[in-house]
């Protein structure tokens, strides 16, 4: 397995680890999925999204479809469309652009989609059929698209986080959200608990692109705020298992009012995923 696969596959299971309030994780299944569903998306969607020795070299839209598809197949729900999107451009610029720094091919891969990288992504976004991706006046998913990816991202990303990683290169990934896995991790020697305090700075730091999408932007903001008051507590914490019970406490309640912050989630699996490639291939963020 390369070196890429292993790094998405254990960004996935390492994320279900992790005490992530609202969403599905080992300590409490939700919202209709279970933690298996999200193992087997995993383990179909690693060698779909990474091994290009068995599908051929790829476009960034054929990646992203093929790894759709291989998980709707084996699960037949949305478990990892947001993982999908932001993994992809990231495994391509490192097949692509081996000899360049990350950041440079992924800069590479992003200003240079086509309109066809958008139809199959839209194609993609069509079979999982995302909670709350209503259709617009233009640029609509369930249209033939007429513009690039890129394109198609810049427009999203106003109300959408993955969208703006497209936009922005994934910089505050990069120069907040590693860095703060990284300390919170050699502070408390414990990984799971280092992703639950990425996750809760994604869902403190923005408005959950998921929450905005399906319960509107004050839900979003309220959440948002609940997550600042939860991050600043958790991360005060010396060991942070103490601060259990008001996580658990708290991923009840949004559960049981229907709210999932799938994007944070998302950020949360890339910053991992990012994080072991730092380490895997440290000449790639040289």
């Amino acid at each position: 397995m390369s070196a890429l696969q292993t790094a998405y596959l254990q960004a996935c299971l390492a994320e279900l680890e992790a005490l992530k309030p609202g969403n599905v994780h080992v300590f409490a299944d939700g919202h209709g999925m279970v933690v298996q569903d999200f193992i087997h998306s995993a383990e179909v969607s690693a060698p779909a999204l990474c091994d290009d020795q068995l599908f051929g070299s790829r476009t960034l839209g054929q990646r992203i479809l093929q790894a759709l598809q291989a998980t709707h197949a084996k699960v037949g729900c949305n478990t990892n469309l947001g993982m999908i999107l932001l993994a992809a451009p990231v495994v391509q610029a490192c097949l692509q652009y081996p000899e360049q720094s990350l950041k440079a091919g992924l800069q590479q891969v992003l200003q240079h989609t086509t309109v066809d990288d958008a139809a199959q992504v839209y194609a993609g976004i069509r079979l999982v059929s995302p909670a709350g991706m209503g259709q617009r006046d233009e640029h609509d998913v369930t249209q033939v698209p007429q513009i690039t990816l890129l394109a198609a991202m810049q427009i999203a990303s106003t109300h959408d986080m993955v969208a703006r990683q497209y936009v922005d290169g994934y910089a505050n990934i990069f120069s907040v959200a590693m860095p703060l896995y990284q300390a919170c991790d050699q502070r408390w020697q414990r990984p799971a608990w280092a992703l639950t305090a990425v996750y809760l700075h994604w869902l403190s730091t923005v408005p959950d692109s998921h929450i905005a999408r399906k319960y509107g932007e004050a839900k979003a903001a309220e959440i948002q705020q609940a997550a600042s008051v939860h991050f600043q507590a958790f991360i005060a914490q010396e060991n942070p298992k103490h601060y259990l019970p008001e996580l658990l406490k708290w991923d009840q309640s949004l559960k049981q009012a229907g709210i999932n912050p799938g994007t944070s989630a998302d950020l949360t699996v890339m910053t991992a995923m990012l994080t072991s490639l730092s380490n895997s291939l440290p000449a790639a963020f040289a």
